[in-house]
Order: structure tokens, then sequence, then C-alpha cells
């Protein structure tokens, strides 16, 4: 499976911050914001990650993440001349993607708790078998905030709906998404909202009326962070800061995890921890291989 970052858009809710940076790179806490998501795919066992961007922004994007080669990963970047919605993904990387199923994670979701990794891998192994979609279902209490799903015991999807004035549950969608190769034909095929915008929600409303979405929960032990506004953005940062220091590890360090991971053995990690000079965020890198 191949893998997709969406860090484009203006940020326009962040701004002044965002008139000279991308979002996906503001810091949240120890570590820039496109770290969290990228790292989910890598507990996933993606590799090949796409990172999409706007002109401006992807040079810099290049710069802080490279080739990818410094924790085992290949990365594309391409360029997004204008935000058209978050299924435009699978238009602007249509190549990248080819014939392979592909998860998408948007580059300001944040996500964090015990068993995640075998949660991402089980879905990954369910998409590459056999076909259809997987999206997550997190439980919010102001859910007309959001895309809301219904779904069934087995976990398949009953209903959607974006913002809805009545949500049939209490259930949102966040920002990660697992399909097969037939993402990129269904995407092709869509036209804009009313709101001129390539839906997400469009692309996996199509599948549930196949009877192809499928829907996993994430409980209480997982936390969902999106890091869309200033409150969100301190929030988030505050939460990462508490947890690292209580507990003394690393929350989504592509080092520490492409080690974990084997992607790459203990002199590569020697090497990468060579790229972040005199630091707390090297310190704790260099207690975990102690």
């Amino acid at each position: 499976m191949k893998g997709i970052i969406l860090a484009g858009g203006k940020g326009s809710r962040l701004h002044p911050l965002t008139l000279v940076i991308s979002k996906q790179l503001l810091p949240v806490y120890d570590k820039p914001m496109v770290y969290y998501p990228l790292t989910m795919l890598m507990l996933a066992g993606i590799r090949d990650i796409l990172i999409i961007s706007t002109p401006e922004d992807l040079p810099n994007f290049e710069r802080l993440l490279g080739s990818g080669d410094q924790w085992g990963l290949n990365f594309s970047y391409i360029q997004q001349d204008q935000p058209r919605g978050l299924a435009d993904a699978f238009r602007v990387g249509r190549d990248f993607v080819g014939s392979n199923p592909v998860s998408l994670i948007l580059g300001d979701n944040i996500f964090f708790g015990h068993g995640l990794p075998v949660i991402l891998r089980d879905l990954v192994t369910r998409v590459q078998t056999i076909g259809g979609a997987a999206v997550f279902a997190y439980p919010v209490k102001d859910p007309e905030r959001y895309g809301v799903i219904e779904f069934d015991e087995g976990g398949k999807a009953l209903s959607l709906e974006e913002k809805p004035a009545k949500p049939r549950s209490n259930f949102a969608v966040p920002g990660m998404y697992f399909y097969d190769q037939r993402v990129v034909e269904i995407s092709a095929e869509m036209k804009p909202s009313s709101r001129g915008e390539l839906e997400i929600t469009d692309v996996n409303k199509d599948y549930m009326r196949a009877g192809q979405l499928h829907v996993k929960e994430l409980g209480r032990g997982v936390a969902w962070l999106d890091a869309g506004t200033h409150e969100s953005l301190l929030q988030a940062a505050a939460f990462i800061q508490a947890v690292e220091d209580r507990q003394g590890m690393m929350i989504s360090s592509p080092e520490e995890i492409a080690y974990r991971m084997g992607f790459i053995d203990r002199e590569q990690l020697k090497r990468a921890l060579d790229r972040l000079g005199v630091s707390s965020y090297r310190a704790r890198l260099e207690g975990m291989l102690k």
C-alpha cells in the first residue's frame, strides 16, 4: 500500500502564523506537525509516500524530509496549485498511486493511543486482501461540526452525512482513509460539490453504496486531535508535552519508529541523529538507544 499526506491549503484559520509558512510545518511541541501524520503511515507499514502541497510550500517540505532514505522511506512530491477538496489528492497523485491501494491522511490530523499500530496494519491488510475502503469513527460531543457516520455492529457503514443539523450518530470521521485502487477512477469521475470541492465524503459514499465501506471505531484509549486552529494547536502541543514528559517516551518520532519497525538499523539511526544538532529531541532519542 502507498500513502499520501495532503499538506496543501492556505491555513487561513491560523493566520497570521501561516502567512509565510505552511500550517503542516508549524511546531506541535517538539516536532513539525507533518511528522504526526507521517508516522501514522509508518506505523501502518507504509514506506512509499507522496507529499502534496502548494508550489510555495513544497520546497520547504523537501528540505525538511528529503528523499526519506534517512528513515528507510521513499518520498515523492507533487504540487497542488490550488485547493480543490480532499478527493483531489487522488487526481493529483494518480500516477503515484497507479494500480496500488492507498491511504490518505490529512497533514493536520494527530492520533495517539494504545494499539494503534495493530489497528492500522489490520486495516491495510483488509483493504489489500479483500478490497473496498476503510475509515475510522471517533465519538465526539458535537457531531454536527463534522462528517458523521452511522454503522452497524459488524463495522458496515449505513449512512454518511456532512455536518448534519440532526446527526444520526455521535461518530465523526477522522482524516485518515484506506482505499483500494478503484479510488483513482472514482475521484476522476466526481463532480464538485455545492462548495466547489471534490469531497472525500462523496468518495466514501460511493464505497458505502457498493457495500464496501468498513468502519473501525476508535475508543477511549485513542486521542484524535485536529490542529487547525490556534486553540487546537496549543491543546495538541500541551497534550504531546504532557505525555512525553510524564512517560519519558517519544510520540511520533520518525527516527524511533523507523528503528523499531526495522526500516533502519542502529547505525542508520545514529546517522539520522547527526542531523539534529544539540536538542532535547535528540537527547531523548539517544536515551532510547542506551
